[in-house]
């Protein structure tokens, strides 16, 4: 760590990214006045990206330390792993800003890759693939023996609403359970993004964790708040409004990854024939004749229905549905541009700012489809900045009481 500059503020506390990739979470504690000390995800395609949207604002002012390692344990069945080097650079790292700060809290983010989580489970998953999942599903449990030895203050975690009930709620639990009995007080909740003044209706499970202080082993209530009472409620014309027109397939020269990907003239006509929110089952009766999907007749003909929002169009005066890591393709959610002269699926950038991310957060990477998964996967930064500012507060006023 160089020398402090006297102009230059102290943090309020400092941070490790724990499966950081882009840096969603990352950008939100920095803003909330943090110092992420490190990010650390195996995923090297994401370094560019995170070291040059995320210097810290306190301090030296340098960008986090991006540890591309894997957190799984070196073995026989999984040589991959990397867990000693990660625990070489942690046990290199941390001790020099808790020796020099020794009054600011230290805050573990571990945002686990959300996939092995989600209520849709890919079908006819390669056998790797699916030992991948198997294997994610234990990334929580590989944070307990982290936390454990460096004893962060705080502990903040995001993932997919249904962790906290579907068939592996289990994880969460334990995780959960795990930190109560290592002397944290926790409080895990489902949220909306949208409840935060984010433009997307993003339904995550939070969960903080506070460690108790020496004086006080009595367990304290922690109660995350559902909401940010100071925020409104942005919609997605709001959001994106302000960005240059675009015909399907063209990029802006002036706004970094405004880029929308090309359509099918059937989709074009799709998108054509269905104003902004209507489901697509209208499809059948347009003007342009039967323009139903082939899986939708399918399905009809055994008297069920399939999605009723894919091919079709955002509403320009409500919070977004999901951006996921497919935003930018139109036949995987309402993810059609609201306005009748844009007739194409949003942009890179249109998500990035659904997700809260700032136009100059600029994604880096080979294509489409490697950019808009890392805008799918991350944390809305702006929900990871309430979520960080509200624990430190709760933790100094627990200190000061």
């Amino acid at each position: 760590m160089s020398d402090m500059q006297q102009d230059v503020p102290h943090p309020g506390f400092f941070a490790v990214d724990f499966y950081c990739g882009a840096g969603g979470t990352t950008r939100g504690m920095i803003d909330a006045g943090g110092y992420v000390i490190a990010g650390i995800d195996k995923d090297e395609t994401c370094w560019k990206t995170y070291v040059r949207n995320n210097s810290n604002t306190s301090l030296d002012r340098e960008p986090p330390q991006y540890l591309a390692l894997d957190m799984f344990e070196a073995s026989d069945d999984y040589p991959e792993g990397q867990q000693q080097e990660v625990w070489e650079q942690l046990r290199r790292l941390i001790p020099q800003f808790r020796n020099r700060f020794p009054n600011l809290p230290l805050m573990f983010a571990i945002c686990a890759p959300c996939q092995s989580f989600t209520k849709f489970v890919q079908r006819n998953m390669t056998e790797k693939r699916s030992e991948t999942r198997m294997r994610d599903q234990n990334l929580l449990a590989q944070t307990l023996d982290f936390i454990d030895e460096f004893e962060p203050e705080l502990v903040m975690s995001e993932n997919v609403a249904s962790i906290k009930t579907g068939r592996l709620r289990h994880v969460w639990q334990d995780f959960r359970n795990s930190l109560i009995l290592m002397g944290y007080d926790v409080d895990d909740r489902r949220v909306c993004a949208s409840n935060f003044g984010i433009p997307q209706r993003r339904r995550r499970s939070i969960l903080i964790a506070i460690k108790r202080q020496e004086l006080r082993r009595q367990e304290q209530p922690v109660l995350i708040p559902e909401q940010d009472v100071d925020a409104e409620l942005q919609t997605v014309q709001q959001a994106i409004d302000h960005l240059p027109s675009l015909d399907p397939g063209d990029e802006s020269m002036d706004v970094p990854n405004h880029v929308c990907r090309n359509l099918t003239e059937l989709n074009r006509k799709r998108l054509m024939a269905l104003q902004p929110g209507e489901p697509n089952f209208n499809l059948a009766n347009s003007d342009f004749g039967d323009l139903s999907l082939d899986c939708h007749r399918r399905l009809e003909a055994k008297g069920k229905r399939g999605f009723g929002d894919v091919y079709t169009r955002m509403r320009p005066d409500r919070p977004s549905p999901t951006i996921t890591t497919r935003f930018h393709s139109v036949s995987n959610g309402r993810f059609g541009h609201y306005a009748p002269q844009q007739v194409r699926a949003i942009s890179l950038r249109e998500g990035a700012a659904l997700q809260s991310f700032s136009d100059d957060y600029q994604f880096y990477g080979t294509g489409m489809d490697p950019i808009a998964r890392m805008i799918g996967n991350a944390v809305p930064p702006v929900l990871a900045r309430f979520m960080s500012q509200w624990a430190v507060n709760q933790w100094q006023e627990r200190s000061h009481a």
